[in-house]
């Protein structure tokens, strides 16, 4: 059996080992998986928000941020040998409805359209997602074989 790796709220976790990496209670919040499968590199961050720029301590919030944490994970996966780099990301959930819905108030949306933003921009391919709706999700990535395992409140799983 593989080891378990349990990702935090604004946490990331990156992995050289055959693991299962797991973070639960993405709302608004969207879980990027970084992988290079022939290499067995993995890397899961939960990303809360989506702009580095409102942080006092970058440093410590690394993982908090699709900017930070993207840039990171990507840095450190190519340090250590990663050549094809590829993603999946789930989440992004609107959790909450307002009558009037300010800007400010779509997190989840703003999440998912800086995670891809920041994909592109240091050029890996988003091989498959499961973003959007109202409903928060749990997801595990099993490294040895790159599949996504997504578990939707009042939806069901799915495997992407």
């Amino acid at each position: 059996m593989d080891e378990l790796i349990r990702i935090g709220i604004a946490e990331y976790a990156i992995s050289k080992q055959p693991v299962i990496l797991r973070t639960a209670g993405l709302g608004s919040c969207v879980g990027v998986v970084i992988y290079d499968q022939e290499r067995g590199l993995s890397s899961m961050a939960h990303v809360m928000l989506p702009d580095s720029a409102i942080s006092r301590n970058r440093e410590a919030e690394i993982g908090k941020f699709a900017d930070t944490a993207i840039l990171e994970i990507v840095k450190r996966l190519r340090a250590n040998g990663a050549l094809r780099l590829r993603a999946k990301i789930a989440g992004g959930a609107q959790m909450f409805q307002f009558k009037y819905e300010h800007e400010s108030m779509r997190i989840g949306e703003r999440n998912i359209a800086s995670v891809k933003d920041m994909l592109q921009k240091t050029g890996i391919p988003l091989v498959a997602e499961d973003v959007g709706g109202t409903n928060g999700r749990t997801i595990e990535f099993h490294s040895k074989s790159g599949r996504l395992v997504i578990r939707t409140v009042n939806v069901g799983t799915l495997e992407i």
